[in-house]
């Protein structure tokens, strides 16, 4: 058994969900996916120590540290071709506020048509990642850290490490 993306956007979703314990159904919603793909990430996450099914809770340390330290491995981001789309990663908050974008280098987009940044293309954890981002502000900022620590460099990393950690502690 092995989590992938799709186990860490549900339990980035499971995390800034502003509902206490979601169910399946209010989570698939908030997330723009079926409830049996949120079951069946749940259940994986569950065997793999990351969610606690009876609490209905994210094990935040195991969380941490697997995004920390495994999240660029298991969900490996390369920047792409130069395309419209939304800021993402270092180029969005809560990490943009921190790293300076070089204004001729072009930031990090989740690819958009109708977006009009232009910058290099950062395919999302999932492909639903955008829509619920547009509703849910947390879930938006807590895509941007991982992203960050997925296809940054060193520095990147390690701001955005810092910044994880300071989310997950937030109450």
């Amino acid at each position: 058994m092995m989590v992938g993306a799709s186990e860490i956007y549900v339990l980035a979703g499971v995390l800034t969900s502003g509902r206490d314990k979601p169910t399946l159904r209010e989570l698939a919603a908030e997330l723009h996916v079926n409830p049996t793909f949120v079951h069946r990430m749940l259940r994986r996450a569950e065997q793999a120590g990351l969610y606690d099914g009876v609490e209905k809770r994210v094990n935040q340390p195991n969380f941490e540290e697997l995004i920390a330290h495994s999240a660029r491995y298991i969900a490996p981001a390369r920047l792409g071709a130069l395309t419209p789309g939304v800021p993402a990663g270092w180029a969005s908050a809560p990490i943009s506020k921190r790293i300076g974008q070089a204004d001729d280098e072009p930031p990090p987009v989740w690819p958009d048509a109708s977006a009009r940044t232009r910058g290099q293309a950062l395919k999302p954890l999932h492909p639903s990642a955008q829509a619920a981002c547009r509703e849910n502000r947390k879930l938006a900022e807590l895509l941007a850290i991982i992203d960050s620590i997925r296809a940054g460099d060193l520095r990147v990393r390690g701001v955005a490490t810092d910044e994880l950690h300071r989310t997950l502690a937030a109450p």
